[in-house]
């Protein structure tokens, strides 16, 4: 009876701490966002200066700002910014973005080779415009645009394929649900020389497509490159959560990944696939993607694995001995889920998708099993001493322990979207679904491999 005592009063605190969590979750207010350009001046005028609104948001009223802080037109960096009533925003923001200031003015880029943009959607048909219509604003001399309708019910996508893109963009339907099935019908039609992947539920910057593929021109062992990604939106309390936590941000300091000389500063490199970018900014060398079989269908979200496609990629290459480029000149805004319960669902498909992609990568390449267990000593180790620096809210080594995500540290002006700013907590309740996902994982992807064969699809 004490022993049912006690399980009852713990469940019921965990109740209780639930509520509350979610009480502070439902008092975060929105905050604005924009982009200002402080064009080539280095000095404390404001001519050449331009505030514009985030995608798709109203022009800049008083109040939070978070701010895309360009320098002649070059993504430098982010911050949180306070706009007082009665006060010129464009004012008041390019006092604060000056700090982010860059003397050496950005590199020339080389030609970017042909591109071709692969966007996978399931009857999303609104979100799929937005997209696409900033895709076809690039300035990418020369690139083609595939649309993967993944196991429709529907024929919306289709339909608004053809009635308001038609010569412009390609359609190509995948019957079989699951994202990296929909990303490798996508990889068998390309022609271009590197492939791009984004999601439905972007706006991307008219640059995007030349500055992730440009490094390709370069480096001809680049196999991979990632790009930054930022919110859209930030509106309800669920956006503005994730933000804080570092959203899809992985900072604005250039960074190339490769695998003869591992980083100091990733002891579980290439596992660590997490740290180098995410699926809604990615593009491979088409001919590297290819030969290491494309991605996983059993990972990726529509499948029972949740996720971890975008990761096996970035492995497999890597793998190869490929290099991957971070550009976080290579800009796309992403809509981030608005709800509660779509934050639940993303902690808890996060957890499943990177213990999925890790059974992925073994199960597939079982001679990588004793250069993981090699790894995994170091960087428990590491996980241990960045955990005990955050207990004591100071700031790791990589400096990423606070502030924007762009240059300022200082808490005050911590931005949604830094690393590990932390500016509002992380309720439990989100961290034990993400554990409990990891958990769940491999036997999601040992699910989602059956059924692929059940339906008489090869795994990879």
């Amino acid at each position: 009876m004490a022993g049912l005592r006690r399980e009852r009063t713990q469940r019921d605190l965990r109740r209780e701490r639930t509520r509350r969590e979610i009480g502070d979750f439902l008092g975060l207010g929105p905050v604005q966002v924009a982009e200002l350009d402080l064009g080539d001046s280095t000095g404390a005028a404001d001519d050449g200066v331009v505030l514009r609104p985030g995608p798709g948001s109203p022009p800049v009223t008083p109040g939070s700002v978070f701010l895309l802080v360009r320098q002649a037109g070059v993504p430098v960096g982010t911050l949180l910014g306070e706009v007082p009533e009665g006060m010129d925003a464009a004012r008041v923001l390019a006092g604060l973005a000056r700090r982010l200031l860059r003397t050496a003015p950005p590199e020339a880029l080389p030609v970017p080779p042909r591109a071709s943009v692969v966007v996978a959607t399931r009857e999303r048909a609104d979100q799929l415009a937005r997209a696409l219509d900033s895709l076809l604003a690039q300035d990418h001399p020369d690139f083609e645009i595939v649309v993967v309708d993944n196991a429709p019910v529907t024929g919306s996508t289709r339909e608004l394929v053809e009635r308001k893109y038609a010569e412009r963009v390609r359609y190509v339907c995948e019957p079989v649900p699951g994202l990296a099935a929909a990303h490798n019908r996508g990889l068998a039609v390309v022609r271009g020389e590197v492939v791009a992947f984004t999601d439905d539920d972007v706006v991307a910057d008219p640059r995007w497509l030349t500055e992730l593929t440009a490094p390709f021109a370069t480096d001809p062992g680049l196999g991979c490159a990632t790009g930054l990604i930022l919110p859209a939106r930030l509106r309800t309390p669920a956006q503005v959560l994730l933000e804080s936590h570092g959203g899809f941000a992985k900072g604005f300091t250039p960074r190339t990944y490769d695998p003869a000389c591992p980083p100091a500063d990733e002891p579980l490199f290439p596992f660590t696939a997490g740290r180098f970018g995410s699926g809604a900014n990615m593009a491979f060398r088409t001919a590297v993607l290819r030969a290491v079989g494309g991605f996983d269908p059993a990972t990726g979200a529509g499948t029972r694995a949740r996720g971890g496609d975008d990761l096996y990629g970035f492995v497999r290459v890597l793998a190869q001995g490929r290099r991957l480029r971070y550009t976080p000149r290579a800009l796309v805004w992403h809509h981030h889920r608005e709800t509660w319960r779509d934050l639940e669902t993303q902690a808890y498909g996060y957890g499943a998708g990177l213990t999925a992609y890790l059974t992925a990568i073994l199960v597939n390449r079982p001679a990588l099993l004793p250069a993981f267990l090699a790894r995994v000593p170091g960087g428990l180790a590491h996980a241990r001493g960045l955990t005990a620096v955050r207990a004591a809210g100071k700031e790791d080594a990589d400096g990423r322990g606070g502030g924007g995500s762009g240059g300022g540290r200082d808490r005050e002006g911590a931005a949604p979207g830094g690393h590990d700013s932390r500016t509002h907590p992380w309720p439990r309740r989100l961290a034990r679904l993400q554990r409990r996902g990891m958990l769940y994982g491999p036997v999601g992807y040992l699910r989602a491999r059956r059924a692929l064969r059940a339906a008489g699809v090869a795994a990879r």
